[in-house]
C-alpha cells in the first residue's frame, strides 16, 4: 500500500513538472518568444502576431520562453560631456522612451536587457555629441532645445533601425545640461562681465538720449521766450503808439488839463516813493496845484 501511494506520488509530481514545463501564460502587457536549443521558433502577443496573450503550450525540456516587455520602457542614459559648437563644454544627463516593435530581431541582435541597455545608450550618446556639437551652448540650455530633441530622436531612431535592434524610439530627452564644475566660476565671471558691459552700454545710450530730450527743450523754451517777447514788444509798441496818440489828440483839445495830467503824473513819479526826500521852495512852480486861490484850485 505504501510503496502504491509512493509510485502515485512520484507519478503526480512527474506530471506537475512536465505541466509546468508545456504551458505557460503570457500576459497583455507582454510578449514572448519560444526558442528550441537557442533559436526563435515562433512569437506570441508581438506586433503582427497570430497568436495573443493567455494560456500556451510548448515542448517540454526542449524549448524555452522567453519573456519580454509590451510597453514603452524609459532608459536613463549616463552622463556625457559634450563640447558645443561654442567650444563650451557641457554634462548632458538624458534619457530615452522606446519600445521593442520586432521580439525576433530584438533577440537576435541583442539577446537580453543589459545588452540592450547598453547598445541603446551608445546609440544616444553618439547621437548628442553629434547632433548637439553642431549647436551653441545657449541654444542647448535654453534657446532651441525642443528643436535639438527633436533631431537627435531622429537621429537615433534611424541608427536603431540601421542596427536592426528591433525597437521604435519614441522619444528623447535632456533631463540636465549642466557646466563641469572647473568651469562654472570661468563662466560665471565671463556672463557677469558681459552684463556689466551691456547695463553700460545702456546706460551711455539713455545719458546721450538723455541730454538729446533736454537740448531740445531747452531748444524749444528759447525759441517760444523769443517769440513771446517779440509779440510782447509788438503789443507795447503798438500800445505806447496808440497812447502817444491819445494824448497828443488830447493835448489839443483842452491844454490846461493836460498840463494837469503831466503834472498829476510827476507828483505820482516823485511822492508816490515813501521814502524820498524832496527839498523846494514853497513858491514852486512844481505845487501851483496844491494851492487854494480865490477860484478854489
Amino acid at each position: 500500500m505504501n510503496r502504491r501511494f509512493v509510485v502515485l506520488g512520484v507519478i503526480a509530481i512527474g506530471l506537475l513538472v512536465l505541466v509546468a514545463n508545456t504551458l505557460f501564460v503570457v500576459e497583455q502587457r507582454e510578449q514572448a518568444i519560444v526558442v528550441q536549443f537557442g533559436d526563435p521558433v515562433r512569437v506570441i502577443n508581438a506586433p503582427g502576431a497570430e497568436t495573443g496573450p493567455g494560456l500556451h503550450a510548448k515542448l517540454p525540456f526542449l524549448e524555452n520562453v522567453i519573456k519580454l516587455d509590451r510597453r514603452n520602457l524609459s532608459l536613463e542614459a549616463d552622463k556625457e560631456e559634450i563640447i558645443a559648437a561654442d567650444q563650451e563644454r557641457l554634462v548632458v544627463d538624458a534619457f530615452v522612451r522606446y519600445r521593442i516593435s520586432d521580439p525576433l530581431q530584438y533577440y537576435r541582435t541583442l539577446r537580453d536587457d543589459t545588452t540592450a541597455a547598453d547598445r541603446i545608450e551608445r546609440l544616444v550618446n553618439s547621437s548628442l555629441r553629434q547632433i548637439l556639437g553642431s549647436a551653441s551652448s545657449s541654444d542647448i540650455i535654453s534657446g532651441h532645445r525642443g528643436q535639438l530633441m527633436a533631431q537627435t530622436r531622429i537621429d537615433v531612431a534611424k541608427r536603431a533601425e540601421s542596427s536592426k535592434l528591433g525597437i521604435k524610439v519614441i522619444d528623447v530627452r535632456i533631463k540636465r545640461a549642466d557646466l563641469p564644475a572647473a568651469n562654472q566660476e570661468a563662466v560665471y565671471r565671463r556672463m557677469q562681465t558681459s552684463r556689466q558691459q551691456e547695463a553700460a552700454q545702456i546706460r551711455a545710450v539713455g545719458e546721450q538720449q538723455k541730454r538729446e530730450i533736454i537740448a531740445g527743450a531747452d531748444k524749444e523754451v528759447a525759441i517760444t521766450l523769443a517769440a513771446a517777447t517779440e509779440e510782447a514788444q509788438t503789443t507795447r509798441g503798438v500800445g505806447d503808439a496808440q497812447r502817444t496818440k491819445i494824448f497828443a489828440q488830447s493835448y489839443g483839445k483842452d491844454p490846461s488839463f493836460a498840463s494837469f495830467y503831466r503834472s498829476m503824473q510827476a507828483y505820482e513819479g516823485a511822492i508816490g516813493q515813501g521814502d524820498t526826500t524832496m527839498v523846494l521852495s514853497p513858491d514852486s512852480a512844481f505845487f501851483r496845484y496844491f494851492e487854494r486861490g480865490p477860484q478854489g484850485r
